[in-house]
């Protein structure tokens, strides 16, 4: 995290961990705001890269199975990047800000995603850098999310993975039920913005702002969970991040399969734990004989009404064969929540 922007932070009341902020003092209070009112989180967890020079686009489109060709700076898109069996070592959050290419990615794999894209890089024209310390991320969700934007710089976007840049800050629409945004902005120019932006709304930690991803059904990979799913076990193609008519990528002979055999046997399930012990990421999950697991989280965080809610990565007959449970066959029992997206 930017040092300067850390001690802004901490003059705000945020208890910080590393890139996360635990909170801003209220937990509790924070995670009600975030599913009742207007919050504004520092998403400085996740890792930004740049990707610039002549052969940016061409390089990225043989890497990930989106089509970075549509990207033209009003808009955005998810998109994965897998090994060559088509395991999921990222997924992107991919953009054009100020007519350069960035990719938002889970912050704890920014450093060897970063080495491995430069491995390929070979004799292509093209610089990948690290930019997570120069542009500050915040996000803003709620019912006044809309008007403080409007407010502060002017008319957000109004449909999900807009980009509308302005002269100081971009703003990017992120799909879910609810209104969301992700605002960036040069580090100097990031508490004055912050200030201007947090009147009318709460501050919340970085554990809010990852249950409305949550909510929003967006996957994410983590270090335990590198290698281990095909982008549709985690939905991605349910979210348009992948492109079936684009040209080769890495992984793609394996992801095409996927999807032209017919139906996938392995979907991901927004749920519900009731629980007072948090789910980690790659937590295996069994159903009742217990004998083998059925599925793993992909991702958990801490519900505003108790428990934990989640997303679990599980073979999709067994979410008709009976209870699904964790830690173990006679653990908790998972209720299955609706996700803002059908998956067939």
């Amino acid at each position: 995290m930017n040092p300067l922007w850390q001690d802004f932070l901490a003059r705000q009341g945020a208890q910080l961990s590393g890139d996360r902020v635990n909170h801003f003092g209220n937990p509790v209070q924070e995670r009600q705001a975030a599913t009742q009112g207007t919050i504004i989180a520092d998403l400085s967890h996740f890792g930004l890269l740049q990707v610039d020079g002549p052969d940016a686009v061409t390089f990225l489109q043989g890497q990930v199975t989106n089509d970075v060709k549509l990207l033209d700076g009003s808009n955005s898109q998810y998109a994965g990047y897998c090994t060559p069996k088509g395991r999921l070592l990222a997924i992107f959050l991919a953009f054009r800000h100020r007519d350069l290419l960035h990719l938002q990615l889970n912050g704890a794999l920014t450093e060897s995603v970063l080495k491995r894209l430069k491995m390929y890089v070979l004799r292509s024209k093209v610089g990948i850098t690290e930019v997570s310390d120069s542009i500050i991320r915040i996000g803003l969700a709620g019912a006044e999310a809309e008007p403080v934007l409007g407010r502060v710089l002017g008319a957000p976007p109004q449909h999900a993975r807009q980009l509308v840049q302005l002269e100081n800050a971009s703003i990017l629409r992120l799909p879910g039920a609810a209104p969301r945004f992700e605002i960036f902005v040069a580090a100097e120019n990031a508490a004055a913005l912050w200030t201007a932006l947090q009147t009318g709304c709460t501050a919340v930690g970085t554990e809010c702002w990852d249950w409305l991803e949550i909510q929003a059904g967006i996957p994410e990979i983590t270090p335990a969970t590198l290698e281990t799913f095909v982008p549709q076990m985690v939905n991605l193609d349910r979210l348009d991040g992948i492109n079936f008519k684009k040209g080769c990528y890495t992984g793609q002979e394996i992801v095409a399969r996927t999807h032209y055999l017919g139906k996938v046997k392995r979907r991901t399930y927004l749920v519900h734990i009731a629980t007072d012990q948090m789910p980690q990421a790659g937590d295996p999950l069994f159903g009742d004989d217990g004998v083998e697991p059925v599925g793993q989280i992909v991702r958990a965080a801490a519900a505003p009404d108790g428990g934990f809610d989640a997303l679990a990565e599980l073979r999709c007959e067994s979410v008709t064969m009976g209870a699904i449970r964790w830690p173990a066959h006679q653990g908790a029992a998972l209720s299955l929540l609706a996700l803002p997206y059908p998956l067939e």
